[in-house]
């Protein structure tokens, strides 16, 4: 019990460090971690508005969508490309003192989690300033739907870093997957006007089910069918269950390699 305390300290003061790193030496300092994500949406919200939005419910209806999709994205462009990078960028724990490896892997993945944290006071403030208030089931599935996008960033990351550690390519490869993955997500378009095979398709990328049924949820009161989500979180809990086997199969060898 005491060795699990002393690992959650290490990864919360190693995911502060990050934090407080990242911004450091910028003149605005942490209030880039809300302007990022608030200064893309602005731009694809002034492109897109007047050809996404529905004429029956207004375009600050389009404009919640959008906000919704590009946040959480953003949350998993941060954390995949942080949890990808982390054992190399932190070599010098790895090489010369005994951490853990995985504790960095989960620092890097927790520090994006606390910008997408503060993302959450934009979400919050324009759901407020348009008196729009979604139900009680609607914001369980959105803390349901936060976790699942947290697992995925982990379960990639703990695959990932180990493998970046070794093929320093895979980062280029990845920044090229993400730009791919943003326009392959009903983000800045709604998911009803593709054509209903090319939905079931886009729905196997699990950041499309995330992203489709948040918005659904919070907006719309919809939500998918129980066994759709009962098969998503399952999914989602083998593919973290796989990348723990992997990790321990790789993090043999990372010291090495570094």
């Amino acid at each position: 019990m005491k060795r699990h305390e002393n690992y959650k300290e290490l990864i919360w003061v190693l995911a502060k460090s990050d934090f407080k790193l990242r911004y450091q030496g910028s003149i605005l300092g942490y209030v880039w971690a809300l302007l990022k994500p608030l200064l893309m949406f602005t731009i694809l919200n002034f492109v897109f508005s007047s050809i996404f939005s529905s004429r029956g419910s207004g375009v600050h209806y389009y404009s919640l969508q959008l906000l919704l999709g590009v946040i959480l994205f953003n949350f998993f462009s941060e954390g995949t490309m942080a949890g990808m990078t982390s054992l190399l960028s932190k070599s010098q724990l790895v090489t010369k003192i005994y951490v853990p490896r995985w504790t960095i892997i989960v620092a890097s993945t927790i520090n994006a989690a606390l910008i997408f944290s503060m993302n959450l006071i934009i979400i919050i403030f324009f759901f407020g300033i348009n008196k729009f208030l979604p139900g009680i089931e609607s914001i369980v599935l959105f803390i349901l739907f936060i976790i699942a996008t947290y697992a995925v960033i982990l379960s990639f990351s703990l695959i990932a870093a180990p493998l970046y550690v070794k093929f320093r390519d895979l980062i280029l490869i990845w920044e090229v997957i993400i730009t791919a993955l943003f326009y392959a997500t009903p983000i800045i378009y709604p998911l009803q006007m593709l054509p209903v095979y090319v939905q079931k398709i886009i729905l196997l990328n699990p950041m499309a089910f995330i992203i489709h049924f948040t918005k659904e949820g919070l907006i719309n009161n919809h939500f998918a069918d129980l066994w759709k989500t009962v098969v998503f979180i399952v999914t989602i809990t083998f593919l973290f269950l796989f990348s723990v086997y992997s990790y321990r199969k790789m993090a043999l060898r990372i010291a090495e390699e570094i």
